[in-house]
């Protein structure tokens, strides 16, 4: 890669470009041109749309600090490349295996947070013997049984001191519908938050640095999806109350963890919860990644309109009718509850869909509609992923495209050699 190729530290790409980003035939024209002697699956990064959406998310965030949730980016120099930008800070790991390995990878990287509590007994007996990487990396925790795990590989008097983050369920408990969000840590009151904290603190070999809650009913929900004004609604009316409810339980929580610990940072948020989330004076930093690449999920969300950053190309290899093409591929399906929101995206060429009964295949994708006729073996269908990092498991490498053409190749963690999880 050359020196400085991912450099986003341009700001804010001119509202004239991004417009071509939402004109089809300009957008995704160009990319098959810049990487039509690529063999697919061709993944491609839209360097002016990668720069949009950082500045655009810093800007969002309104000052508040984010932490970069790597998990939805799982491609290192862009990792590397947001930690240069003004509004960034730290990263948000998805296992410790992997924090470890950035930790050896990006040397300015100190402040490293594991957004999951973690079983690894060998990454935590890296962890705890290593002094450096115990001053760099904060596990979470959210119940006394993850610090008994801690131990077993090493009890304190044998190992470096091990930071620790208290997760504070986020969820809201909404009248009629019940709970709405993820179950993720039994941390829900304040006072179930302070009692932990109490333990924590009076718990040899460990020390209590930050507390992290994740609204996911917020910046994980569309408050516009396509085509279904009635889910907009109830969610808009969901997130709102959420919010309120969340900011003063979550203020609560952080005064009764404060008189147990001298608080590093307090962690909030997500790519679609951006302002509501820096609107709550209790955040200190807010966790986002989603949005860099803005998988399709985010076309439902009011609130910002993110470049589509990253996407892939698949050839077009039969004709199983004058109706119908075949493109080799396009079974990425994304994490979360089955349904075709989940799917792959077509964007290119316009008028394409694929068959109800066959969907997006483990190897072979029919596709039907009026651009289908057209197609022959060799032409290239552009793909949208739900989700963000999702698609880099599926990918060596992505083609860097900036001005008409490929101006670099990054890799995946996968082409790195690396599965985290």
């Amino acid at each position: 890669m050359g020196a400085g190729v991912l450099d986003l530290r341009r700001g804010a790409v001119p509202a004239a470009d991004a417009a071509t980003w939402h004109d089809p035939a300009e957008h995704w024209r160009a990319l098959t041109q810049a990487t039509r002697h690529l063999d697919a699956p061709v993944g491609a990064l839209h360097l002016g749309a990668l720069r949009h959406n950082a500045s655009d998310m810093a800007r969002r965030a309104g000052g508040t600090p984010i932490r970069i949730a790597t998990k939805s980016i799982r491609v290192r120099e862009v990792i590397d490349a947001l930690l240069c930008l003004p509004g960034y800070r730290g990263v948000l790991a998805y296992t410790l295996t992997e924090a470890i390995w950035l930790a050896e990878r990006i040397d300015t990287l100190d402040d490293l947070v594991v957004g999951y509590p973690t079983a690894e007994a060998g990454a935590i007996r890296r962890l705890v013997t290593d002094a450096d990487l115990a001053r760099r990396i904060t596990v979470m925790v959210d119940s006394p049984a993850q610090l008994d795990l801690i131990d077993a590989v090493l009890p304190p008097d044998r190992r470096e001191e091990v930071r620790v983050c208290l997760e504070l369920d986020a969820s809201w408990q909404a009248p009629v519908l019940g709970h709405l969000g993820v179950r993720r840590s039994p941390v829900h009151h304040p006072d179930e938050a302070g009692a932990l904290a109490a333990y924590v603190a009076d718990r040899a070999g460990f020390r209590l640095v930050g507390v992290m809650s994740y609204e996911a009913q917020v910046a994980g929900v569309a408050d516009r999806p396509p085509g279904r004004p009635v889910d907009g609604a109830v969610n808009r009316w969901m997130q709102a109350r959420s919010m309120s409810e969340l900011v003063e339980r979550r203020r609560a929580a952080v005064v009764e963890v404060r008189r147990h610990a001298d608080l590093e940072f307090v962690n909030g948020g997500g790519t679609g919860s951006l302002e509501l989330t820096a609107a709550d004076r209790t955040v200190t930093e807010i966790a986002a990644g989603s949005g860099i690449f803005a998988g399709h999920i985010f076309d439902g969300y009011s609130r910002f309109t993110p470049a589509p950053a990253a996407a892939f190309a698949l050839d077009v290899v039969r004709s199983p009718s004058e109706r119908h093409a075949t493109i080799l591929g396009g079974g990425w399906i994304a994490s979360g509850p089955p349904g075709s929101d989940r799917a792959p995206r077509i964007v290119w060429p316009e008028g394409l869909r694929m068959l109800p009964r066959e969907a997006a295949g483990e190897v072979q994708t029919p596709v039907e509609g009026p651009a289908a006729a057209r197609l022959r073996p060799g032409d290239r269908v552009w793909l949208r992923h739900a989700k963000s990092g999702e698609l880099a498991e599926h990918l060596n490498e992505f083609a860097v495209v900036d001005g008409g053409e490929v101006v670099a190749t990054v890799p995946t963690y996968r082409g790195e050699g690396k599965a985290f999880l």
